[in-house]
């Protein structure tokens, strides 16, 4: 009989099955130049965001973005800080679950109703696409050069605009002293119906949380997990509601502020998996105001606006983070260069999508941005 323990085999068995190790995720994370200086067609925007806010108003002073989201409300920051520099550009800010907003965008692609200037997804992989069949427009807004390479597109046909990260949460006043020692302590018995998370089976920047999970902690950790209670909703936003609200001590599957002092702590771990991405977002080649998407760029990209981040990453190599924080490519468990490799293999995902629900059950509810059709912002 072999030395291999069943628990060792089923993981790794049933890992290969899925695909575990088949994702390119490297043992050591490939180590990136932090600019890359190279110009590959096209020079820097030199224009300030005056000169762009006065040539976007003589465009005609409008701006649509499709912006991935859980809830509209996500957007309100964008909103009310671009009308307060910019008051007489009338911007429509859509928020909709990325899955969904990448598929309305192909369809008006293909029925010739395009309505975005802007799109802002979580889904990474297609800007790759799009960017090969000539849907986007190249440019390079001020401070291209200093992004981190791989948070833009080196023909500037797509930029990352803000950091994102998913990890666990708890709530300080219900823990207590007892405050979870990380993910593997997730699935102890005492957190038995404490625990909010998101579905990992309809977000696939949670579904590449607990991917990671799986791969560090054994399908017996995700077994015994499945066993707590955990009560599961649609948004990415739920679990850390749920614990601001008292009514779980745990979230799983949500972003947050690790440095924050709030009624949530947001984990950042030293040594347990996250996930992490630069949240792209390119100019559409069809865009009827191609001058206010610019200026948009421009604005999300100052350096004024990368320090303002409410989780303290810029993607920008010249903001410093606050003290306490590294910039986010410095955190090799942060997984940066592991999520566009995931969102690259569909059929993978798709597999892990359908694996989770034989643990957890199917999604079930109403998007939590609810059903916003073919063409909303028009």
């Amino acid at each position: 009989m072999s030395s291999f323990s069943r628990r060792r085999v089923l993981v790794t068995g049933a890992g290969a099955a899925l695909g575990v190790g088949a994702f390119g995720v490297p043992a050591s994370p490939a180590v990136a130049s932090p600019t890359d200086s190279r110009s590959a067609g096209g020079r820097e925007e030199t224009r300030s965001l005056d000169e762009l806010y006065r040539a976007a108003l003589a465009e005609g002073g409008k701006l649509v973005i499709y912006a991935g989201g859980d809830i509209s409300s996500q957007a309100d920051g964008i909103r009310n800080g671009f009308k307060d520099r910019f008051p007489d550009l009338d911007l429509t800010v859509v928020v909709d679950y990325s899955k969904y907003h990448d598929v309305r965008v192909d369809n008006q692609f293909a029925t010739d109703t395009l309505i975005p200037d802007v799109v802002q997804f979580q889904t990474v992989q297609d800007f790759v696409r799009w960017k090969e069949q000539g849907r986007l427009l190249a440019y390079k807004p001020a401070g291209f050069s200093q992004l981190y390479a791989p948070f833009k597109d080196p023909h500037g046909a797509w930029v990352a605009v803000q950091v994102s990260a998913f990890s666990y949460m708890y709530g300080p006043a219900a823990v207590g002293s007892d405050i979870p020692s990380g993910p593997l302590d997730l699935a102890d018995a005492r957190w038995k119906g404490k625990i909010a998370s998101s579905y990992p089976h309809d977000d696939d920047a949670v579904l590449y949380l607990y991917t990671l999970y799986v791969q560090k902690y054994g399908w017996d950790w995700l077994a015994r997990l499945a066993t707590q209670d955990l009560q599961f909703a649609r948004g990415s936003y739920t679990p850390s509601a749920a614990v601001t609200s008292g009514q779980k001590a745990i979230g799983i599957g949500g972003s947050g502020a690790p440095l924050s002092t709030g009624p949530v702590k947001w984990v950042l771990p030293e040594e347990a998996p996250f996930m992490s991405w630069g949240q792209r977002a390119a100019i559409l080649k069809q865009a009827k105001n191609p001058t206010a998407a610019k200026l948009y760029l421009n604005w999300r990209l100052s350096v004024e606006q990368q320090k303002a981040a409410t989780n303290g990453w810029s993607v920008r190599t010249d903001v410093t983070p606050p003290t306490g924080l590294k910039p986010v490519w410095e955190y090799p468990n942060g997984n940066l260069d592991g999520f566009p490799r995931f969102m690259a293999d569909r059929a993978a995902i798709e597999r892990w999508k359908q694996t989770f629900a034989l643990y957890f059950g199917e999604v079930k509810g109403d998007p939590s941005p609810g059903w916003l059709g073919l063409h909303p912002g028009r």
